[in-house]
């Protein structure tokens, strides 16, 4: 009997990495080296002989990559998503302060709705502030040093089959064309993915493309911060569609190199911060004191911006036919409404699908099936949490799932509990970390007790 997908999801954040090494395949190629393909290639560092990570950048040089347009806006990595980072590189934390990112436990964490403070839940769910690559960078860093990890700057260019089996890639490297063979190929090449096209000049299907209009505008500037050790780190204040704001929502981080990284976004034509005095004036009109006093420091450079056009979902598991020997792992897979800041985490669960996956000794003759069951709970479970947050926006228009009134106006109210009950706040933070199934707010108790927090509230 398969289990729920609660105990999935439980079980994928409970994977540790082997004891020792125990390859089950030969060579695995890694097309993309962006935070998803290096998860995946840590993984696939402990189940076979040698890893090659395919991609455009030079891959050994750190800071922004061009292939990486979103790398200059703010990144928020949620504790379940660093407790993954910590398992699969031990002494992540201590390796990421010493190269300035700031360390966010509950204490120093802070988060406003509608102007209203929410309390911060004490528990154990620590995290880091740090800029995008900077933590890219570390997590580059930690994989680049294993001694089967290779990569090579090229553009992949198609499969390579034989029969119904995929054996490598074509590559482009300075203008010649070569082909890098293997035993297992995985398509980490982000929301822009070319292996659909691939896959159908190979003969086989297309995945099925869903996708779900955003139209999110983010802006991102960069201030000088003075404080050596401040008493917050971590700030973010979010307006419900309710309020009519132009805003959806803005937050600063203390990162690396004594700054603030602050950002802000809107819907549609909203297009807040812009300019830095704008961006100002928003910081200090629209939102608490905290965001104020940040607009007074000096700004660094040019405020820097990125459109989330739509958010996109390739369902593979849900092909009839498909070639042995190739899996998608991280946005190629699924990418959702950067606001919500699951990316890293997603990508840290589909690693740890592809480590049970490979853990079980799969038939390198068939299908990764087993694999692609796995992923679809945690893609379910993220794909839904944030649809079903955007669907809430004036601008989006469906499609509806079943229910859906009822169940956006209990998410409503538990919500709103999160701004005054501690249980209620707690249970949902662990539900947005991807760390608990969201049906674990569906029972009654849950319900109730957000009713009572918030009639006791009003």
């Amino acid at each position: 009997m398969p289990l729920s997908p609660a105990r999935v999801l439980a079980a994928l954040n409970a994977v540790r990495p082997p004891d020792r090494t125990s390859p089950v395949i030969g060579r695995a190629v890694v097309v993309g080296g962006s935070v998803a393909g290096m998860l995946a290639a840590r993984v696939l560092s402990d189940y076979a002989e040698s890893v090659l990570v395919v991609d455009r950048d030079d891959l050994q040089v750190n800071g922004e990559r061009p292939g990486v347009p979103q790398g200059t806006q703010l990144h928020a990595l949620l504790p379940g998503g660093f407790l993954q980072l910590e398992h699969l590189f031990p002494g992540f934390r201590e390796q990421a302060v010493a190269q300035g990112a700031i360390e966010a436990p509950p204490a120093a964490r802070r988060s406003y709705l509608d102007g209203r403070r929410k309390i911060v839940v004490p528990d154990d769910a620590d995290s880091l502030a740090g800029t995008r690559p900077l933590l890219e960078g570390l997590i580059r860093q930690r994989v680049l040093r294993l001694p089967n990890v290779k990569t090579v700057t090229a553009r992949a260019t198609g499969l390579v089959c034989d029969g119904a089996v995929v054996t490598g890639i074509r590559c482009d490297v300075g203008g010649m064309t070569g082909v890098e063979s293997s035993d297992l190929v995985v398509d980490a090449m982000g929301r822009s993915s070319r292996l659909s096209d691939w896959l159908e000049q190979a003969g086989w299907e297309r995945p099925a493309l869903r996708r779900m209009t955003v139209n999110l505008n983010y802006a991102t500037a960069l201030f000088r911060r003075p404080e050596t050790d401040p008493e917050a780190t971590v700030v973010m204040a979010l307006h419900t569609p309710e309020t009519r704001s132009d805003v959806a929502g803005a937050a600063f981080f203390a990162v690396e190199d004594g700054r603030w990284m602050a950002m802000m976004a809107g819907y549609e034509d909203n297009r807040p911060g812009r300019t830095a005095d704008d961006f100002r004036r928003r910081l200090r009109e629209q939102f608490p004191p905290e965001f104020g006093e940040i607009a007074g420091h000096e700004m660094l450079g040019d405020v820097r911006t990125y459109r989330h056009a739509d958010s996109r979902r390739r369902d593979f598991h849900a092909l009839r036919r498909f070639p042995a020997g190739l899996v998608s792992v991280g946005d190629a897979v699924a990418s959702f409404n950067p606001v919500y800041g699951q990316g890293i985490t997603a990508a840290a669960l589909h690693a740890a699908c592809l480590s049970t996956y490979l853990r079980e000794g799969p038939d390198p003759s068939l299908p990764a099936r087993r694999f692609f069951d796995l992923q679809k709970v945690v893609v379910d479970v993220a794909w839904s949490m944030s649809t079903s947050a955007d669907l809430a926006q004036p601008h989006v228009d469906g499609p509806y799932p079943r229910g859906y009134r009822l169940s956006s106006w209990f998410s409503r109210q538990i919500v709103e509990a999160t701004v005054t009950d501690v249980p209620t706040a707690r249970r949902f933070n662990d539900v947005v970390s991807l760390r608990v199934h969201p049906r674990s707010l569906a029972t009654p108790a849950v319900l109730l007790g957000a009713l009572r927090a918030n009639l006791r509230a009003r």
